[in-house]
């Protein structure tokens, strides 16, 4: 595997550890898609370091199960502002 790749990996989980993000928001800081963040996590860093990728995994799996309570926040903020726009409009 490539040194920027391995290193790459470990920022990445880094990243995920530090600041508790998704692999979405991940993503876009890293400016790759969510497809290399989930490979970078759960192969490619399980091969270099074990304890970060386990780490790393654990936040995202987190994330992922809370997923659907943020998707339903975001929905009703939708509807709430768009309600607010109709009744000041």
């Amino acid at each position: 595997m490539k040194d920027y790749i391995e290193e790459r990996a470990i920022d990445i989980a880094n990243y995920i550890i530090e600041n508790n993000t998704t692999v979405r928001q991940t993503a876009k800081q890293f400016g790759i898609s969510k497809s290399t963040v989930h490979k970078d996590v759960t192969e490619r860093l399980e091969q270099i370091n074990p304890a970060l990728a386990g780490e790393a995994r654990k936040v995202l799996e987190i994330n992922k199960s809370e997923r659907h309570i943020r998707g339903g926040l975001a929905t009703k903020d939708k509807y709430m502002r768009e309600r607010y726009l109709h009744q000041h409009a």
